[in-house]
Formats: structure tokens, C-alpha cells, sequence
């Protein structure tokens, strides 16, 4: 029986548009000019929460026993490159590393919260500004806009958590807002809303010719000759987004090998990763992905298992502790639900993409928005700490095997003659995209405004 043609209406459209699926030709983005790009897509994993360095990437086996990681240090596959054993798995892909132990977080009011430090990590730029700045996925999308028609050019991987509400399109127009799957990708039920409209049957997405005689959107302001050219563009890349199933197949984990599923780990972290280099994959230009593990019947007491580890952080499960407060809600920093899934997943993606040959042009990111404090608390645990902490990096030609900077003995504070801020992060982005960052984007009102003017690219990793 034949259904009714789908019927696009104009306020549809620009919601669609808004969630970063399509958008308007008259807002098209520019390319960079005068930089030679290293990379054509960026794959950040934000590990929220503040991700201990002490007893990851930069162990301090020489530390006060008192204060020390009780995780051994161990060689990683490059001589004189060092992890802790949390890290066994990534340690086979060292090769694949340089690790920035120089990372330092000097902005005051912001060591202290984080939302704060998310917005930080997410838009490069120190909260608090005259302009409320946009996540550097969006003002990649602004200058490069997307290498898969069919996808937005920036997608969070599930931006469910709470730090959610800090990914910011700020001054840019919407169509360069961050798209966000949602729910939980190892959950055999899982699926990517916004994919349809209104809850639209697939097969009706094949509908090209009643799309495009129905699609009603005008194009307010333009010349007629202009209208009907942008009115027919917008009305393509809406039946590719709608039609193409290349876009359902970037989501579509199911269609993995379960060997490769297993590796990532089955589990929430690990499926996210895995469609995190999915999407990469699929032509997405910038991704990030920012995942804990759900609370679950298994991590009793796991009702928020970021790293934010003020209480009990080697315990072998829950970390509420009696006086305890800030630190509950997650298990101890050695278990499966925290560094192991990490490790696995993290080492499984590096493997992957690299077998793939997608390390070539896209730049992996491991972060977090501070460190912990090199001393234990009177709770067990280790409270935030913005002086040194440790990002590492792969890909488009990141050299391998490489340690930056030095903390002391403790981990405390950066001893190297070199130190790098979110800033610097930022601009090492940019940069290996190509994006000139002497050219500015504007705001509505026509001031110009230049992301990553603050930093420099970390020069190690160039």
C-alpha cells in the first residue's frame, strides 16, 4: 500500500539542521588556506574527572612510600619509555605514543571544578571570557566543514554525562553544534536518535522524488536566481543525510566482527571507542569521545564512575568510605569498570586504527582536565591538581616512543624547561588540521574572534 509522501516542513529542516545533521549552503565553511594539514580528522578521548598520572603515564617509583602508587612500573615496547602496569595493554603500543607530561592547567578558579575544566578541554579557551567560545570541534566545523556529506562533521561519543551541558557552539551559527548519539552503544537495543525525523520509518528515507517535491524551506533574503540554487543544494544534502546508508552503517556497531568488538571490550568504554574509530571511518572530521562505564549490578556502589578519585582510589571496589563525601560513587582507579576497560580499549584502538592505516591522517588525543595531587589524603583518595598532569598522542604524524617534559619525583610540579596549557592543546589542533589561526571567524555583531590565539603548538608532536 502506498504511504503518504514525507513532507519536510521548513521548521523540521531547521531542527535537523541545528543538530549538526545537514546544513545550509549559504552557510558553508571556508577552507584553511596556507597550511599544510597533517591531519584530516581528530579522535579526542576525554577521559572526565581527572585521569591520576602518578599511577598511569608518568609513575614516580622513587616517591615517599607513603604517598607512592602501589602499581609497579613496568618497560613499555620503546626503551626507557615507562607506564604503570595499569597501563600493560597500551604499553605494547608505546610506539604509537608521545605521552606530554608537561601538561599544566595554570588559569586560577578553574583547578577546582568540572564543568569548568571540561568547557576548558572542550573549546581550548579559559572559561569566563567577553564570548562565550565555541568547542574547537565547532569552529573545526566552521573552517573545514564535513568530509562525509552524509555526517555532521562533529560528533560526541555519547555526550550523556554529566559535564554534557559544556560542549558550547558559542558565537558560530548552529548548524556547528556538537551532534551527540546518546545511550549506551553496547546495548544490543542501542540506537542514534535524530538519525529520522518524527520518528519516520526507514524506508520511507528512500523517498527521494516526494522529498524533494515536498520540501517547503525558503530561503529568506536571497535573490531568486540565488534561492533556487541554495533551495536545490540543501534539498541533495538533505536526501543524501536522509537516504544514504552509509549514514546509518557509521553507527551501526552490530556490523563489526565480534572478534574486533571484543577486543575494545564489550562494555560500555569499549564499544564506545570502537565507534568513536567508526565514525573516524566514516569521514567525520572531529570526534570526541567522553564515556564511564553505567552503573551497573556488578560495580556495586559505581553510580558515577569518572575519575574524580578524592576518596579511596585503590580500593578493589566501591570508594565510599566512612568521612568520606566527594570521592563515592565510583570504584577504585585499578579496576575493570576504570583503567581496565581503559587500558584495553585504548590499547585496542590504537591497534586498530593503526592496522587500518587511519593513524596516517587523524590525530588521537587521550586527555583529561587536570591531574591528582601527588600526595594521598587523609580519605585514601588523591583531590584535583592543575600543576602537571599527563596527556598522550598518536597519529598524523605524532613521532612514536616519545616522552615531553619531566615532574619531579613526586609528580607534583613540571621540572622540564617546557610547559603546556589547554591553550597549547588547542592550538596543536588546529595546526595539524591546517586551520590558520591568524584568521579570524566573527560573531553576529561582526567582532572577530580568533581560537587558539593563546597557545602554540606543542613542537614535539609537529
Amino acid at each position: 500500500m502506498p504511504h503518504t509522501p514525507l513532507r519536510v516542513s521548513r521548521r523540521n529542516f531547521l531542527s535537523l539542521s541545528a543538530c549538526g545533521l545537514v546544513s545550509l549552503p549559504g552557510w558553508q565553511p571556508a577552507l584553511a588556506a596556507g597550511k599544510r594539514a597533517a591531519a584530516k580528522s581528530v579522535l579526542v578521548v576525554f577521559e572526565q574527572g581527572g585521569v591520576s598520572h602518578m599511577d598511569t603515564f608518568d609513575p614516580k617509583p622513587d616517591a615517599p612510600a607513603e604517598h607512592r602508587t602501589p602499581f609497579a612500573t613496568i618497560n613499555t615496547v620503546v626503551p626507557g619509555m615507562r607506564f604503570t602496569e595499569l597501563l600493560t595493554r597500551t604499553a605494547k603500543h608505546a610506539d604509537k605514543l608521545s605521552v606530554v607530561r608537561c601538561m599544566t592547567q595554570p588559569k586560577p578558579g578553574i583547578g577546582n571544578s568540572h564543568p569548568k575544566g571540561s568547557q576548558y578541554i572542550f573549546s581550548g579557551e579559559a572559561p569566563g571570557g567577553p564570548e562565550e567560545m565555541p568547542d574547537i570541534g565547532s569552529v573545526v566545523s566552521t573552517r573545514l566543514g564535513s568530509a562525509a556529506r552524509n555526517l555532521p562533521p562533529y560528533i560526541m561519543v555519547p555526550g550523556t554525562s554529566e559535564q554534557e551541558y559544556n560542549t558550547h557552539v558559542g558565537f558560530l551559527p548552529p548548524q556547528h553544534r556538537v551532534f551527540k548519539t546518546g545511550g549506551r552503544p553496547h546495548d544490543p537495543t542501542w540506537t542514534v536518535p535524530n538519525l529520522a525525523l518524527a520518528g519516520i520509518a526507514p524506508e520511507r528515507f528512500k523517498d527521494r522524488a516526494d522529498l524533494l517535491s515536498t520540501l517547503d524551506i525558503g530561503v529568506p533574503g536571497a535573490d531568486k536566481a540565488r534561492d533556487a540554487k541554495t533551495l536545490t543544494s540543501t534539498r541533495d544534502q538533505a536526501e543524501d543525510m536522509l537516504t544514504n546508508p552509509a549514514t546509518r552503517k557509521a553507527f551501526d556497531l552490530k556490523g563489526e566482527p565480534q572478534k574486533v568488538r571484543e577486543a575494545y571490550g564489550l562494555g560500555h568504554r569499549g564499544q564506545c571507542y570502537l565507534l568513536g574509530r567508526k565514525l573516524i571511518e566514516s569521514g567525520v572530521r572531529f570526534v570526541t569521545i567522553d564515556c564511564r562505564e553505567p552503573p551497573a549490578r556488578e560495580f556495586p556502589g559505581g553510580s558515577n564512575m569518572n575519575w574524580d578519585h578524592h576518596d579511596h582510589i585503590y580500593s578493589t571496589g566501591d570508594t565510599k568510605i566512612k568521612g568520606g563525601g566527594a570521592g563515592a560513587g565510583r570504584w577504585g582507579i585499578q579496576t575493570w569498570p576504570m583503567m581496565g576497560s581503559t587500558d584495553q580499549a585504548l590499547a585496542a584502538l590504537l591497534d586498530d586504527m593503526d592496522q587500518r592505516g587511519l593513524l596516517a591522517e587523524t590525530l588521537v588525543c587521550f586527555v583529561t582536565e587536570f591531574g591528582r595531587t601527588p600526595r594521598i589524603n587523609d580519605r585514601k583518595g588523591r583531590d584535583h591538581w592543575t600543576h602537571a598532569f599527563s596527556f598522550a598522542f598518536a597519529g598524523a604524524g605524532v613521532p612514536g616512543g616519545q616522552v615531553v617534559g619531566e615532574t619531579d619525583r613526586e609528580g607534583g610540579y613540571i621540572v622540564s624547561s617546557k610547559a603546556y596549557t589547554i591553550e597549547d592543546y588547542a592550538a596543536t589542533l588546529y595546526e595539524k588540521l591546517g586551520i590558520d589561526t591568524t584568521k579570524p571567524l566573527h560573531t553576529p555583531a561582526g567582532r572577530p574572534i580568533y581560537p587558539g590565539k593563546d597557545g602554540h603548538p606543542i613542537t614535539e608532536i609537529m
